[in-house]
């Protein structure tokens, strides 16, 4: 069996394959993945595991939220050959972890199963609070957008990035990967109160940014600012420079990691 290797030198030869479904907070982080000098989400993980299995443990994510970015249902998996049940993993590591991260749900998986590379689709929310005035319980976890946004503009955007498409023009400048298409099996907008609203997307993968500057965008459609032809003449440029702002990451939320024939985890990278 090949060892799970996270790429920084953490390696765990165990041989039963552990997954986890993860709650986090992400403001008091900068993001999943481990950086020299800031705390982030991994870092904590491992660093906990380490504690309870008395080695390194590696861990790989489903997605590489971003800094500030929340999780209702982050998929995780690593490789361990403790003795310890699903159920004492699940209650020690909460014992051990800080009141924002939370493991939701730990299962003995399948020794092929990988949180990345075996999803079939990721589906993250946006959540926008859109009123004159902020909110002092709500302003770590929604974007607010004081300007009235017109909701039928912005869901005729949410249409036109169904399908396959080139997401070149919402991708972090700088980024690296063998190709800028995703499929967007969903895209919707949401008023789920007089006055907050919820993007849904759902893709097969999506690129760094790609979420916080689409909704960038399309706010800026909301606000009047762009039209619905000049967002699709952004899809075609594939050029970031035209495309909107990116939306803070404390609005966003990964959901869900759906794993086909092992079922959407209903509890349910980089965005």
């Amino acid at each position: 069996m090949a060892a799970l290797n996270d790429g920084l030198g953490h390696v765990d030869r165990g041989g039963r394959n552990i997954k986890l479904i993860l709650e986090y907070d992400g403001r008091g982080y900068h993001g999943w993945q481990r950086q020299a000098g800031s705390l982030t989400i991994q870092e904590v993980i491992e660093s906990r595991l380490g504690v309870m299995f008395g080695q390194r443990v590696a861990v790989s994510a489903s997605g590489r939220t971003d800094s500030g970015v929340h999780a209702k249902g982050q998929v995780v998996n690593f490789r361990t050959g403790t003795k310890l049940t699903v159920e004492q993993i699940l209650k020690g590591l909460n014992s051990l972890l800080p009141h924002d991260i939370v493991v939701l749900d730990a299962q003995e998986a399948d020794h092929s199963f990988h949180s990345r590379f075996s999803a079939i689709s990721k589906i993250y929310e946006y959540h926008v609070l859109n009123r004159p005035v902020s909110s002092a319980l709500l302003r770590n976890h929604v974007w607010h957008v004081r300007a009235t946004l017109a909701l039928s503009p912005m869901r005729e955007c949410l249409g036109r990035i169904c399908g396959r498409n080139d997401f070149s023009a919402f991708m972090a400048s700088g980024s690296e990967v063998s190709s800028t298409s995703r499929t967007m099996l969903r895209a919707e907008l949401q008023q789920i109160g007089p006055d907050r609203l919820k993007f849904t997307y759902e893709a097969d993968g999506f690129l760094r940014h790609m979420v916080r500057n689409l909704t960038g965008t399309i706010v800026e459609v909301g606000k009047g600012k762009k039209t619905t032809e000049d967002f699709e003449r952004i899809i075609k440029s594939r050029d970031r420079r035209q495309a909107g702002i990116t939306a803070p990451g404390y609005g966003l939320y990964l959901i869900t990691v759906n794993y086909g024939q092992n079922g959407r985890l209903s509890t349910g990278g980089n965005a």
